[in-house]
């Protein structure tokens, strides 16, 4: 009797969920999301340098800073910076990691006297040339022949590989990521030749390693030029072209037009060699950017979309070559294509 009155007082038992049908609204639910982050996952673009107000010439900005500060003096250079290690050493400049009010930065000193002159002409460039395409100018000291510029601890393009293959960076070795990279790389190849001092060729570029180290990487993941030593001067009006320095040059990296023309039996005489012009930076440009799509998954399909592009990039006719505002425009149009194609196919899995 006890233990019929204890049943009444449970009441009738709730139907349990089952829960073949409770995963497949929670997949329902998660499906639903996604779709809703693709548009913003795809056809947004990737992360860049976080834009900051315009400096007036003569001062910077960089980091956290709020105000714009006049470009660093020989005094301040001398008292403010402290050197650290050495980080960096070239045919022109060595430079050292070192602290200004407590904040990370690279110092570049001269490294013989024999260089003095493209020391100083990369100094002029880095002062003339200062934008988003390069390399932050914090101050210098012709006499102590010393520059001071924005620290980045990635380095140059040369460590993209190793830095990509970092276990924190996986969600940005990516082929989307990559390829806005090499749009990057484009269109400082596009500021060099539409420069305020008009047509620049980056002549410090006769092998890809050599290329790549002229360039650094940003935290933000894009792209700065840093070495501004050998940046000669075209002027089409005035039929004025450029060599880049005074030994034979070597290779199937380097255009056509870069090679001594006469024949192995023929001495290679500097004085005979043709000069030539920007279109040098053009054909390069397949090189590296092949270098930083790399081969993650998708990076062949971006290549195959820049074929007929590439191969108007290796032309060899130097005139026939596309300008980089041309190949920049493709790029742009492969990568929303592609983003396009990737966000389609997603939306029809869900």
């Amino acid at each position: 009797m006890e233990k019929k009155t204890q049943d009444s007082r449970k009441g009738a038992p709730h139907r349990a969920v089952p829960p073949a049908v409770g995963l497949l609204f929670s997949m329902a639910l998660m499906n639903t999301l996604l779709y809703f982050c693709l548009d913003w996952f795809f056809i947004s673009r990737p992360r860049s340098a976080p834009s900051s107000a315009h400096c007036p010439h003569g001062h910077f900005r960089m980091g956290q800073m709020k105000n714009c500060s006049p470009w660093l003096s020989c005094e301040e250079l001398r008292t403010e910076v402290r050197q650290l290690k050495r980080v960096g050493e070239g045919a022109v400049k060595r430079v050292f990691l070192s602290e200004w009010k407590e904040r990370k930065v690279a110092l570049s000193r001269l490294t013989s006297l024999e260089m003095k002159d493209d020391f100083l002409h990369g100094l002029r460039m880095l002062k003339t040339l200062q934008s988003k395409h390069v390399v932050t100018l914090l101050g210098y000291c012709e006499e102590d022949n010393t520059i001071l510029t924005e620290y980045h601890p990635l380095g140059s393009l040369s460590n993209l590989e190793e830095t990509l293959n970092l276990s924190k960076y996986h969600s940005v070795n990516t082929w989307q990521h990559r390829l806005q990279l090499a749009m990057n790389y484009v269109a400082i190849i596009h500021y060099l030749h539409h420069s305020p001092l008009g047509t620049l060729v980056m002549c410090d570029s006769s092998d890809l390693p050599k290329t790549l180290s002229q360039y650094l990487l940003t935290s933000n993941f894009s792209i700065v030029v840093n070495d501004l030593d050998a940046l000669p001067l075209v002027n089409h009006s005035s039929r004025t072209f450029v060599k880049c320095g005074h030994r034979e040059l070597h290779g199937d990296f380097v255009a056509p037009e870069q090679l001594w023309p006469y024949g192995e039996d023929m001495p290679f005489d500097d004085d005979l060699m043709p000069s030539y012009d920007e279109k040098i930076d053009i054909w390069k440009i397949p090189d590296v950017s092949s270098f930083l799509l790399g081969h993650v998954e998708g990076s062949d399909m971006v290549r195959f979309h820049l074929f007929d592009i590439h191969k108007a990039c290796k032309s060899q006719t130097p005139a026939e070559r596309p300008t980089a505002q041309e190949i920049l425009d493709t790029y742009e149009k492969v990568l929303n294509l592609l983003r396009e194609t990737v966000m389609s196919q997603t939306r029809e899995m869900l």
